[in-house]
């Protein structure tokens, strides 16, 4: 947890909720162990859509299709998503979910590897959200960045790995240390790119938002994993 506990309870407190539906999907998602967007995430997301007020979006990374439900609940009436998932056995439960609560004609689900996907999408999304495999995302973000306009806002959830992020590259293990450094790099990328504005926040499993500033060309400017380890 990378907010004291006592804190997250209590700003958790303060969270309205959702609808009955979309807490019948989370209290599901938690007992059959899918990851979802957490409590405080969520809070942001109702936020940034009423903010925003996206008209298209792009998600990378169904599972369940919680997340998705979440967007078109508290978007615009007319908003369109197209959500990507990898996983078989979760796109039917996505696809139940979607039907059951009514919103098939709102979403395009993509089935397949999202690397693949994304590389033959066209067109420009208002807002993009990241909540995949976390080791893909430095190399998702050139194809990311094309399918964004001016303006369009990149919401990248998990980027703080419970804290290791922070820590010395000897102190992770051994298994995570791949997505260590290319998270770390896709931070870096995210903060140093001539086309973004980024912040990064402690939020859930720490989230960053990048709001898409122009419309130059964008460019890998180090090696993945080559930044300075603590």
């Amino acid at each position: 947890m990378i907010v004291e506990e006592r804190m997250q309870t209590y700003i958790n407190s303060l969270d309205m909720g959702n609808t009955p539906f979309l807490q019948e999907l989370e209290t599901k998602a938690l007992a059959d162990r899918v990851p979802i967007i957490r409590r405080d995430m969520q809070s942001f997301m109702r936020m940034l859509l009423a903010l925003k007020q996206p008209k298209r979006i792009l998600e990378v990374g169904t599972a369940v299709g919680f997340s998705t439900l979440l967007m078109c609940e508290y978007g615009p009436e007319d908003m369109e998503i197209v959500t990507i998932e990898n996983y078989e056995k979760r796109i039917p439960v996505a696809k139940d979910n979607f039907r059951r609560a009514g919103r098939e004609s709102q979403i395009t689900l993509l089935e397949g590897d999202a690397g693949e996907i994304l590389k033959n999408l066209t067109g420009t999304f208002d807002m993009i959200f990241m909540d995949a495999a976390k080791g893909q995302y430095i190399h998702w973000l050139p194809d990311v960045l094309r399918l964004m306009k001016e303006g369009s806002v990149l919401v990248s959830d998990n980027v703080l790995q419970e804290g290791d992020i922070i820590e010395s590259h000897y102190l992770v293990e051994r298994r995570n240390r791949t997505i260590y450094k290319r998270m770390r790099e896709y931070l870096w990328q995210l903060t140093h790119s001539p086309v973004l504005r980024t912040s990064v926040l402690p939020l859930g499993d720490g989230a960053a938002v990048s709001v898409k500033t122009g419309e130059q060309v964008y460019e890998t400017t180090r090696t993945i994993g080559s930044g300075e380890q603590p």
